[in-house]
């Protein structure tokens, strides 16, 4: 599996858009897979808590490995980048779409379930959910990167739930990078997040929310750091929240898989190979075989 390889077509299967379209009477067929996908691979996160979550249902993943991080994109272009992911994964068949990005989340998710005749959902409105439900104090902060922060998204979502909340958001984008070298534990992860936490802090927040699918990997040194500097504070996964709530959505429309029988295939638009080797970071196991498209 060389990050060079050409697309692999035979495994992938252009079946076309008929593929996740809804039948003549409007329903989608529940044995088709669940599509998600992220800008890289922090969107595992998310595939990792829908296979606890529903162990039945097969997940077609698709990192944009190409084009990699969104969070300093400009708005038009993440939806842009958005629309081909999207695309990709209902040409090959799927019977919902998780976007499990808060860049894609925070400013493309109205285009998409515009555009799409399926279920589409998420991470920011299900993290902003649990937020209020966790919080004591109606105090909530938020880590995410410079462009979910930047966007407003999470204040606005929490604001749906509650118009009583105080929402502080603060970018920690030095922790992406150091998921994707591996820096989960140690000093140089820990001095980072302490930094990070301080707006939190002085801002006096007894809930944090995990706004970026990257940072479920540090929540063990979030929590430490948190608690130590708050006290009592909790911490919030929307990867957990979302897969939830996915859960319940598929049983409310019919479209769930009871059997255990669910698998997890990948698909990256570049460098396979280091993507298969840091699956076992995200999902456990062995490395996991990986498929390169072009968009």
């Amino acid at each position: 599996m060389d990050d060079a390889a050409p697309e692999s077509g035979e495994r992938n299967g252009r079946e076309g858009r008929a593929g996740g379209a809804p039948d003549s009477r409007g329903r989608l067929d529940p044995r088709l897979p669940l599509g998600v996908f992220d800008s890289g691979l922090g969107g595992l996160t998310v595939v990792r808590e829908i296979a606890a979550a529903l162990p039945g249902e097969r997940i077609l993943y698709l990192g944009d490995t190409a084009r990699v991080p969104y969070g300093t994109r400009s708005a038009a272009t993440v939806v842009r980048y958005a629309q081909g992911c999207a695309r990709a994964l209902v040409d090959r068949g799927v019977k919902a779409l998780v976007v499990a990005c808060n860049t894609v989340s925070a400013v493309a998710l109205d285009v998409l379930r515009a555009d799409l005749d399926l279920p589409v959902i998420g991470v920011i409105e299900p993290g902003a959910r649990a937020a209020v439900s966790a919080s004591r104090r109606l105090r909530i902060g938020v880590l995410g990167t410079t462009g979910t922060v930047a966007s407003g998204a999470y204040p606005r979502a929490v604001l749906s739930v509650s118009t009583r909340a105080e929402i502080v958001a603060h970018p920690a984008p030095l922790l992406v990078p150091l998921v994707e070298e591996g820096w989960l534990d140690g000093e140089v992860p820990r001095l980072a997040v302490r930094r990070y936490l301080e707006p939190l802090a002085r801002a006096d927040v007894d809930v944090i929310v995990l706004g970026c699918t990257h940072y479920p990997l540090l929540r063990p040194i979030i929590e430490e750091e948190a608690r130590a500097m708050m006290g009592d504070v909790q911490v919030v996964d929307s990867a957990h929240a979302t897969a939830a709530e996915l859960a319940g959505l598929l049983a409310e429309r019919s479209l769930a898989i009871p059997e255990p029988r669910g698998d997890i295939e990948l698909l990256v638009t570049d460098r396979p190979r280091s993507f298969a080797e840091v699956t076992t970071r995200f999902l456990g196991g062995p490395p996991r075989e990986v498929h390169v498209i072009d968009l």
